[in-house]
């Protein structure tokens, strides 16, 4: 209220799924409405409304559109006008996008008022009568981003500079560049044609900058090297020129072209993004002479925003709103919305269970490790439920996060490595959430899809699954009551789905998920493949196998995505009337996805696993840590490691998704791999680290950027970084050291060493430490030119020691001997060289 009073408003029960909300305000004047779910504002809350209490003569507003709204759709509020008198009627809309109004006269003193905003964010809704405000104006209208589908795409762009320094290997090295104002960010090192050392990076000021080159964390000779920007280096948003009709009008189910030209605007990145009612596939020609052709093809009607940044700050006229008019893709969408509880807090001790259903599998192909937060792992119980449905079982040790890996056939099944928490939770939300099964990846049209979602990790919420495509969906949800539920989804018609899961309005990783449908029956479902070789898959060399047709009639076709993401097109050809050949060669080790396609119908089991690579190539021993998964500023260098030792050789793909992108690389270091990234806007990054396809546990790491915004807002920029890494081995620490019982002050030492020392011959004592208990003993050498080169220490049995070393500078030198922490009788000792 404005008095700032609180009252509580009235909820009711429409046993349908909704609730209504009655609330009788007791003064005028603006209120707000907050309306909460587990302690979370639900989308669009608080919501801000103005009361009035003048019934005539005056200009007043209300309705849904003054408060709340979903980008992309009609938003309305109705204004009053009866016995206002004259005066002119003025309608604005401000916000982080472009609003088209229609007004329409009812003829009855009120005028109905329609705006649709492309994008999500926080709009001013200003009504005017006869050049002043109405009662409320201007209303500040809360829109959120509901079913909008994105797609985007990045053009790199950047300036090379030479260092004038030759490097023969640059493997191991790495650089930052450092502006007059301070602004680091990591830049790529690549060897120049010339055989000189050359960085690629985008600038932003003008002015002397620094670039620090590194080679195993020590500078290289030289570093730091200044380099100067121009100013017409800098990459200038303003100075982008774009042009072409598909900037506020497309057609669905075609290629709507727009020309980009930057050939005066300097050097920089640029990112194109497409939101809308569908995700549109984006196409992208480089004319190598600093223009681009960028084209969108729609699949459904409405308004998009697209989204076009040069060097991180938006284009002139950018976000552009388009409007798309043509036929649909009739695309069905049907979703349910269930409650998930917390689960219980699990204490030390105590029977731990994580469950998970796979159609189609044995229990005697299944194996589970669970791996403590001290590092320890040992094999877990699995219990077969029957229908497919499997329990791990295992009683933990000690509190903190556990790595739970399930393997089918020596592969982790989707969703494993698994994150268990000992103990409280420390971090909820969206991205704790994860799904996996054969129904996100395929199916057959009229039988029942099935996978599973872990919440356990993400607390209590609204989990939230939406399937869309050809047909409309039936589905069915079966909580397990233990953090896990199971989920059950059929359609009649073959062809392509996606498969939404939200936890608090949010997706989760990897959502939405692709789905091939193959139809129940025909020519496809009889189509087998061969057996697929499964050891000695290696990367370069080629991988086949045969594929019986069972006379089917028709072509097939086929693609490989590796672990990076990467696509890449297989060789398939006919050997015979009824059998056909695959072969691929294989670019990156990692789980590797085969999609083969039957007159453009999936075939049965398509898209199916290979792994390519070492057998001991494990994402559940990958882990990362550092200050750059905690938190960052804006402007500001920081980073994380990614331990890979002992985790074989395999793919490390880490991308970054946050309100900016980020300048970022990836270099080798004793322990794994060293991401270095620099945010330019403040706001929630999330990081995802994947080993051979697979989240390592912890990813998405939620990351908090402060500071203030270097480059403009995005929604969800993202950038990415792919790695082949190589073998290590981890340096194995002590858990602790002996405990040692010793009396330093009992320990003897004799011999012309203690006194006098002969350069460049060996001189020698003893030490005698056989009644002063167990301990280490440790002699060092400091001479006038620092410590001795040579000191041989060897244990003659007994703790009896012989100790020889030779000096090569006449002078005084100091001579420690220690017996655990303690020197023994008279250390130091003064020696004299001759």
């Amino acid at each position: 209220m404005p008095s700032g009073k609180l009252d509580k408003p009235t909820i009711i029960d429409n046993h349908d799924g909704t609730v209504s909300v009655r609330y009788d305000p007791k003064e005028e004047g603006s209120h707000e409405l907050q309306i909460k779910y587990n302690s979370d504002h639900i989308q669009g809350s608080p919501f801000k409304f103005h009361v009035d209490t003048i019934s005539s003569g005056f200009v007043t507003a209300h309705g849904s559109g003054l408060t709340h709204g979903i980008a992309g759709e009609p938003c309305n509020f109705t204004i009053y006008t009866k016995g206002a008198g004259a005066g002119g009627l003025s309608v604005a809309v401000e916000g982080p996008s472009k609003a088209e109004i229609n007004c329409h006269d009812n003829k009855d003193g009120t005028v109905g008022v329609s705006y649709v905003p492309a994008a999500p964010g926080e709009y001013k809704v200003t009504v005017k009568f006869a050049d002043k405000h109405i009662k409320g104006s201007p209303f500040t209208a809360k829109i959120t981003g509901e079913g909008r589908k994105r797609n985007q795409i990045s053009v790199g762009h950047s300036s090379e500079v030479s260092l004038k320094v030759q490097e023969k290997d640059v493997k191991n090295l790495n650089a930052s560049i450092v502006a007059p104002s301070g602004l680091e960010e990591p830049c790529f090192v690549k060897k120049l044609p010339n055989g000189h050392l050359g960085i690629s990076f985008t600038p932003r000021e003008a002015g002397k900058h620094e670039v620090h080159v590194k080679r195993l964390g020590k500078p290289i000779q030289g570093s730091p090297f200044p380099i100067n920007v121009l100013e017409k280096e800098i990459g200038d948003a303003s100075n982008v020129r774009v042009s072409g009709t598909a900037l506020k009008e497309g057609k669905t189910h075609k290629a709507n072209e727009i020309n980009i030209d930057t050939k005066n605007a300097g050097y920089g990145g640029l990112s194109f993004s497409v939101e809308g009612p569908s995700k549109a596939e984006i196409q992208c020609k480089d004319n190598e002479d600093g223009s681009l052709k960028v084209s969108y093809c729609p699949l459904e009607p409405g308004y998009y925003i697209i989204n076009l940044k040069f060097a991180d700050h938006h284009v002139p006229g950018s976000p552009f709103t388009v409007k798309v008019t043509g036929e649909g893709s009739n695309i069905q969408r049907e979703h349910i919305k269930k409650q998930r509880d917390a689960v219980p807090v699990t204490d030390v001790g105590s029977e731990c269970r994580l469950t998970v259903k796979m159609p189609g599998t044995s229990a005697f192909d299944m194996a589970a490790k669970v791996t403590s937060p001290s590092g320890i792992t040992e094999d877990a119980e699995i219990l077969d439920m029957d229908d497919f449905l499997y329990a791990v079982h295992f009683v933990p040790k000690e509190v903190g996060v556990h790595t739970v890996s399930v393997r089918y056939k020596d592969i982790h099944i989707p969703g494993s490595p698994f994150q268990f928490t000992v103990g409280p939770l420390h971090e909820f939300g969206a991205h704790r959430v994860h799904a996996g099964g054969t129904g996100l990846e395929r199916g057959i049209a009229g039988e029942a899809c099935e996978f599973n979602v872990w919440t356990r990790e993400a607390g209590a919420g609204s989990l939230a699954i939406s399937v869309e495509g050809p047909s409309k969906a039936e589905i069915d949800f079966k909580d397990r009551k233990d953090g896990s539920c199971y989920v059950s989804y059929k359609v009649q018609d073959a062809g392509e789905y996606r498969v939404g899961v939200k936890f608090n309005e949010q997706h989760i990783p990897d959502s939405p998920f692709k789905v091939y449908m193959m139809p129940q029956s025909g020519d496809t479902k009889k189509i087998e493949v061969g057996a697929i070789p499964e050891a000695n898959l290696q990367v370069n060399k080629p991988v086949a196998f045969t594929i019986q047709m069972n006379g089917a009639k028709g072509m097939l076709d086929g693609k490989v995505i590796s672990s990076s993401g990467a696509e890449d097109d297989c060789f398939v050809a006919p050997i015979d009337d009824d059998q056909w050949a695959l072969r691929f060669v294989p670019k990156e080790n990692g789980i590797h996805q085969i999609h083969v396609r039957h007159n453009g119908m999936h075939i049965p089991q398509s898209p199916f696993r290979i792994r390519i690579g070492q057998d001991d190539a494990d994402p559940a021993a990958v882990h990362a840590d550092g200050n750059g998964l905690k938190e960052c500023k804006t402007g500001t260098k920081t980073d994380f490691i990614v331990d890979t030792c002992n985790a074989g050789a395999g793919t490390l793909a880490v991308t970054i998704d946050g309100p900016s992108k980020v300048s970022m690389d990836c270099t080798e270091v004793e322990e794994g791999y060293k991401v270095r990234y620099t945010p330019l806007a403040p706001g929630d990054y999330y990081i995802i680290i994947k080993y051979n396809g697979y989240h390592i546990v912890g990813s998405p790491f939620k990351v908090h950027c402060t500071g203030s915004a270097v480059a403009d807002y995005g929604e969800h920029e993202i950038s990415s970084v792919v790695v082949e890494t190589v073998s290590k081995q981890a340096r194995q620490k002590a858990d602790n050291l002996p405990r040692f019982h010793s009396n330093a002050m009992k320990v003897t030492s004799k011999g012309m060493g203690l006194k006098k020392a002969y350069s460049h011959k060996q001189n020698t004592f003893t030490v005698n430490c056989g009644d002063a208990g167990n301990n280490l003993l440790y002699v060092a050498l400091y001479g006038p030119k620092g410590p001795s080169e040579e000191v041989y220490i060897k244990h003659m049995g007994r703790n009896m020691y012989q100790v020889n070393y030779v000096v090569k500078e006449k002078g005084d030198y100091v001579l420690i001997i220690k017996y655990g922490d303690d020197h023994i009788p008279g250390s130091p000792f003064k020696v004299e060289s001759s």
